[in-house]
């Protein structure tokens, strides 16, 4: 029987993804960078998986749109019109990446209307691609995942970056008081691990819509939740270079609730 155009574009997704692995294993550690005017870093190897994973979802869906952090014609918004677009973050943690650190990621987000429906990750380090969207479940690898399903506690592990943000330092002094801390320094793995059940939860507040557009659904698939805490984001209406950054939190329901609780930006 013929494929939906979803699972048409999720076959196609896996393979792009992982057509572009071999390219980031042999570049670990060994390609160039240059810093770029926003403060982040960019290597060559950002561009050429970008060029590569669009040329080859291009060819197939050629009505669709493609946005990439690394790609955009213009640094204005660009009003998101079409039914399927896909955000890609071609080495999200580059800073690893280009350092020699193993936790970086390619990340591919699939959305319909403007809302995320599908996600692949491939997480460098563990050498496993992540994939999974709502009505298709969470998949790590070869294995079923879910999001944790206990209580907040202490002893509780919580993916979170330092805000760049300082005023927003007393918020992730609440959250480092109340759990246990992972920084891995890639916002999609922290998001992408509370879906695989790897980390309890997790918090930002320097994140783009490139960051997390593969592993929210990929979350939400999982049976976790994702809050966005200053502002609606989605469904997404434009995609811009400048947008301001997202503050969110994610996990099972009462973490999140938990997590909320601790970050009340509304005061800051």
């Amino acid at each position: 029987m013929p494929q939906s155009p979803l699972a048409l574009r999720i076959a196609a997704a896996k393979r792009a993804v992982l057509s572009q692995t071999e390219l980031l294993h042999r570049e670990f550690g060994r390609a160039a960078s240059r810093w770029k005017s926003d403060g982040t870093r960019v290597t060559a190897v950002d561009i050429a998986i970008s060029e590569n994973i669009f040329r080859d979802l291009r060819a197939l869906f050629p009505d669709d749109q493609f946005f990439s952090e690394e790609l955009a014609d213009t640094d204005k918004p660009i009003p998101v019109t079409a039914l399927f677009s896909w955000v890609l973050d071609p080495i999200d943690g580059t800073n690893n990446f280009a350092l020699g650190i193993p936790h970086c990621a390619i990340s591919l987000g699939l959305l319909e209307a403007g809302e995320p429906v599908y996600g692949v990750v491939y997480d460098f380090g563990r050498r496993s691609l992540m994939h999974g969207g709502p009505g298709f479940g969470m998949h790590d690898g070869e294995r079923r995942a879910a999001v944790t399903i206990q209580m907040p506690h202490a002893e509780c592990i919580i993916g979170l970056h330092s805000p760049s943000d300082k005023a927003l330092t007393p918020l992730a002094n609440a959250v480092l008081a109340n759990f246990k801390i992972r920084g891995l320094g890639s916002a999609t793995l922290h998001l992408a691990y509370v879906a695989a059940g790897l980390l309890d939860g997790a918090v930002d507040y320097n994140v783009k819509i490139w960051d997390l557009a593969a592993a929210i659904p990929m979350v939400r698939a999982a049976g976790g939740v994702v809050e966005f805490l200053n502002g609606p984001l989605l469904p997404l209406k434009v995609f811009d270079l400048k947008m301001k950054r997202i503050i969110y939190v994610a996990g099972n329901p009462l973490m999140c609730a938990r997590l909320k609780e601790l970050t009340p930006v509304q005061t800051v």
